[in-house]
């Protein structure tokens, strides 16, 4: 693997944070014992209470505070934390990944099949999880959150109770947001780094018998760990054998310097069709005027040949929204126009970011960089699922009177800074190749093509309709 990112200046400090993570490891299990108290009550509880009435608030009501606490801080700012620590969030806050890790000490310990390590699982738990949270409105509703979170954890405990002995399988393989996780760390300006040199140096010797074996719960090759995608930031190995320790790098270097043999086509998917297109499609729906005319037309067409078995509603919460006493009840032709425009969306969007890559890659004379290019896509593709996530923040935080009155300028700087930090790691790209002036500059056309696909929705979401 070349994917070793630019290292910034040294810093003994912040490798001293890492060995302070790892020597007051019992602090942080303290905590993700709390957290995962916290995790459990807010998830659990809202869903057996009534719905909130038009008089509730987030300091009166419970059901309130919990949405705002998952939807509106908790989702956003954990992508937001990928993007600027690195898996952190996974590392040391996670309920769902510690409660796998702990239970798997319990477990039968089972070595881990070849069907949980198929590499396209991350794409489609992430693309099964956002579309069903969609159909059931997962961010508005109590029992639909308990379904998807709650769903998502009993899954993590089963796998922690089958296989692996004191690991995370399930995180490392089957969590729906894994993937989302993985790409987004590569932009983290720190990561836990190891030292080859240093590490075969200190195996010549006596000492290198004494040490303890790491256990790496998210089953990563500590020895040759280059990328930050799959190290959940723990700092259990921090100083180990004298060569792994928290360092700074220059942020998105990693993706900048990634080689043809590191990209997965798998990750590329998950960025491109699901991250971007799914995702996009996701968010918008609700407030598309094409989805409404397209409801009205479809719905007049029923009326008029005497077909009502799409118009019914009676239909349970836990296949389709279904909340009579909230006046939120969805028909089959809402399910069924739901999951059309998100599957178009993805598909359009998706198609034509993958048509300007290929272009791109051609005018380079070189195939392998399409898939390269679409990782300088990855601070795109965060700001967008952070603008999507945080819209609840707003609505919920409007609903309390406060009004955030600089927000369409504070939208339209994070697409902006998104898109030419992509730009910056697509130029980064198409300058290690040996094509032409030129042809660099039209694949850099090209490339921008490309990515007007995760802008040019949100302007119209944001700024048009």
């Amino acid at each position: 693997m070349n994917t070793c990112a630019v290292p910034a200046p040294s810093s003994p400090r912040l490798a001293r944070v890492g060995e302070l993570m790892r020597r007051h490891r019992g602090w942080i299990l303290g905590a993700q014992w709390v957290i995962l108290a916290a995790y459990l009550f807010l998830v659990i509880t809202p869903a057996f209470l009534p719905l909130p009435d038009s008089g509730a608030h987030l300091w009166n009501n419970l059901t309130l505070l919990a949405q705002f606490a998952f939807w509106g801080i908790w989702w956003p700012f954990v992508l937001v934390s990928m993007m600027l620590m690195g898996r952190v969030w996974c590392g040391v806050m996670c309920p769902e990944g510690f409660l796998s890790e702990q239970v798997s000490r319990f477990g039968l310990g089972r070595p881990v099949p070849r069907w949980i390590k198929w590499g396209g699982w991350p794409f489609v738990a992430f693309l099964g999880t956002t579309v069903y949270g969609q159909l059931v409105s997962v961010y508005e509703y109590p029992k639909a959150a308990l379904l998807v979170l709650g769903g998502s954890t009993v899954a993590a405990v089963a796998i922690g109770l089958v296989y692996g002995r004191g690991k995370r399988v399930w995180c490392r393989h089957l969590c729906p947001v894994n993937g989302v996780f993985g790409l987004l760390s590569r932009l983290a300006p720190v990561h836990f780094r190891t030292d080859r040199a240093a590490w075969e140096s200190f195996g010549n010797g006596e000492r290198a018998k004494k040490v303890i074996p790491i256990n790496c719960a998210p089953l990563v090759d500590i020895r040759r760990m280059e990328s930050a995608a799959d190290c959940h930031m723990c700092g259990r190995c921090a100083g180990h054998r004298d060569a792994v320790s928290l360092a700074a790098r220059v942020p998105g270097s990693e993706v900048a310097q990634l080689d043809a043999q590191d990209a997965d086509r798998w990750e590329v998917r998950l960025l491109v069709f699901g991250i971007i297109g799914t995702a996009i499609g996701a968010f918008q729906w609700s407030a598309s005027p094409w989805f409404v005319r397209a409801k009205l037309a479809a719905a007049e067409w029923l009326v008029e040949r005497d077909a009502f078995a799409l118009l019914g509603d009676d239909i349970p919460w836990w296949l389709l929204t279904h909340y009579p006493e909230a006046n939120d009840v969805f028909t089959w032709l809402d399910g069924l126009l739901i999951l059309t425009y998100i599957g178009l969306t993805a598909l359009v969007l998706g198609g034509w970011i993958t048509l300007w890559l290929r272009v791109a890659a051609n005018l380079l004379g070189d195939a392998p960089a399409r898939l390269r290019l679409a990782y300088a896509l990855i601070p795109l593709g965060g700001a967008g699922v952070f603008l999507g996530l945080s819209g609840l923040t707003v609505t919920l935080l409007s609903a309390e009177g406060v009004i955030l009155t600089a927000l369409p300028e504070a939208r339209g700087t994070l697409l902006a800074v998104a898109a030419l930090a992509s730009l910056a790691l697509a130029i980064s790209h198409v300058r290690r190749t040996a094509a032409p002036t030129l042809r660099r500059l039209g694949a850099l056309s090209a490339f921008a093509a490309a990515a007007a696909a995760a802008v040019v929705p949100w302007v119209l979401m944001y700024y048009i309709w």
